[in-house]
């Protein structure tokens, strides 16, 4: 496949008869096409003019987006443009371009100790606080866009002026980060989640297993100019091992984390670039803890022991996202019937049977209402006759990696390539399970 063809493609995917009433005999791939390029053009059409960043949510019908950019969601926008590149949905040249304005634009956002915010004005730039006191750097949020921005640059790996240029811009936003600054000075060994000029650590959350932060111990350990000690994941990441767990939920042992596995979230954001497969720390096999994550969800819908209206029969999936009255969290623990097309979609390396069969529901409800220009609303809940009118960035980008991840490994192998990313295991200790 070449991915330096010029233009457009005319193979764009698209159905018969268009959305709905798609036969529900479609091969798979055609399926998927459509699915991954629907959503990616979220970040491509669906990003602001001026400085082509994607907007936190955009409504599913005609409205104004809100002028917000959430910066883990830059990085998934750029997962993204590498998919469509890969596919032959967008030309090279023309996806070198988007990223090298999504590059100008991160070089004017204010940093902190070289990482960026959580949200920042679409229009203007300024940082935006999410939570009181939230004015300076957001390590979790810089990681999913270093996650990115990695993939980006080894995938535009040619000779030319253009791409090579790409890379050196890149490689400057990631050395930036002083990563061993985001361990408290006097706390317990941990990477911190915030730190501001102004509050300094006041929010004093650190960063522990298990949630979606993984990514982040494994960057700041392989960063050269400013990495953490191996002693920093193992006391905060694994807090020496307690974040273990071990016991069943529906016949599924989980190896780590919170009763049930929380949110689907948790298990996805990392590994959209980071591979799963044949990983393991001195803790936990991370390929058995991302199935038995989103098995465990799926079987907790299945069963559905609160007895939600359309559960199983119109799909399955708990994460966070919209909710009839306001944005919520939900797991098995935290069930108020909301389904989110993103949770069952960005598991089909890991349950790639059931993520289909959910696909096919999503797709076919009420005659496709959950379907518009970039994809699926954000959620739904079948009990109570609503639909999201949102799409969210951070549930958008992880349906395209994960997909792609299921059906070509791209993103995985760009990532784990990486020399900065083999620096960070091996410095931590993780090893390949087949060896």
């Amino acid at each position: 496949m070449n991915r330096h063809s010029s233009g457009f493609t005319s193979r764009h995917p698209t159905y018969p008869g268009g959305f709905p009433g798609i036969p529900r005999e479609s091969a798979l791939s055609d399926v998927l096409d459509i699915v991954q390029l629907a959503h990616a053009n979220y970040f491509v059409e669906g990003a602001n003019d001026a400085t082509s960043l994607p907007y936190d949510r955009r409504p599913v019908k005609q409205g104004d987006p809100y002028d917000l950019v959430s910066i883990g969601a830059v990085g998934f926008g750029i997962l993204a443009i590498v998919v469509m590149v890969f596919r032959q949905w967008i030309a090279q040249p023309e996806a070198c371009r988007r990223i090298d304005r999504i590059l100008g634009s991160l070089e004017q956002i204010p940093r902190f100790k070289g990482a960026f915010p959580h949200f920042v004005r679409a229009t203007t730039l300024r940082v935006v606080q999410w939570i009181p006191r939230d004015d300076g750097a957001d390590l979790v949020e810089t990681s999913l866009l270093i996650q990115g921005l990695i993939c980006a640059r080894e995938f535009f790996s040619g000779d030319t002026p253009q791409e090579s240029d790409l890379r050196k811009r890149i490689n400057r936003v990631c050395d930036a980060v002083d990563w061993s600054g985001f361990v408290r000075p006097g706390a317990r060994p941990s990477l911190y989640w915030h730190w501001s000029p102004k509050h300094e650590w006041h929010l004093n959350t650190p960063i522990t297993g298990w949630n979606e932060a993984l990514i982040a111990y494994v960057l700041a350990a392989g960063s050269e100019s400013s990495p953490i000690d191996p002693e920093v994941y193992h006391v905060g990441w694994a807090n020496e091992g307690r974040h273990r767990n071990g016991q069943s939920y529906y016949g599924h042992a989980l190896p780590a984390g919170m009763p049930y596995g929380g949110p689907l979230f948790l298990s996805q954001y990392s590994f959209c670039a980071l591979d799963p497969r044949n990983l393991r720390d001195d803790y936990v096999d991370h390929w058995q803890q991302v199935v038995a994550h989103a098995r465990i969800n799926f079987e907790h819908c299945k069963r559905n022991p609160k007895g939600h209206g359309g559960y199983d029969v119109h799909g399955w999936g708990l994460t966070a996202s919209d909710g009839p009255r306001g944005y919520l969290v939900s797991c098995p623990e935290n069930d108020h019937g909301v389904l989110s097309p993103t949770a069952a979609l960005s598991s089909f390396p890991f349950l790639p049977l059931e993520a289909e069969a959910a696909l096919r529901s999503f797709l076919s409800y009420e005659d496709g209402l959950l379907w518009s220009k970039y994809g699926f609303a954000d959620a739904f809940a079948p009990g109570e006759n609503w639909i999201s009118a949102w799409h969210l960035a951070i549930n958008q980008g992880p349906i395209v990696a994960m997909i792609e991840n299921y059906r070509s490994g791209l993103l995985w192998r760009l990532f784990m390539g990486a020399p900065d990313v083999q620096r960070g295991l091996h410095r931590l200790g993780f090893r390949d399970t087949r060896i």
